[in-house]
């Protein structure tokens, strides 16, 4: 009874430890998908850096490059972390016609590809 106690309090610590990092995360990505329909037909491809959101807590740094959304985590991880992110951000996507794809790319960044 104690172990299951203990796993449930484990459990709900991550999850409210973790959830507003990625639900800010989501938000911010969510508005640059979002613009990329309704506000611009690319941010270009140097020119995206102007726009580039950083997390409140400091630990995602998002940055639209042409109609794709680049997101890097700012400390140093392993690559199972990226691999976290970019099956959070499939998953948060999954049913949105606006997404292509969601990818890790070769510079070690998942990114977000909305290209027509």
């Amino acid at each position: 009874m104690k172990t299951k106690i203990l796993f449930l309090s484990f459990y709900l610590f991550f999850i409210i430890g973790c959830s507003p990092n990625k639900s800010e995360l989501f938000r911010e990505t969510d508005s640059f998908v979002e613009s990329l329909q309704t506000t611009y037909e690319s941010y270009g491809i140097l020119g995206g850096s102007e726009y580039a959101k950083t997390t409140s807590d400091g630990l995602y740094t998002i940055t639209p490059v042409g109609r794709l959304i680049n997101i890097k985590i700012q400390k140093v991880v392993e690559n199972r972390e990226y691999e976290e992110l970019k099956q959070d951000l499939k998953a948060h996507y999954k049913c949105n016609t606006k997404v292509n794809d969601v990818y890790i790319c070769q510079a070690g960044t998942v990114m977000i590809d909305c290209r027509n």
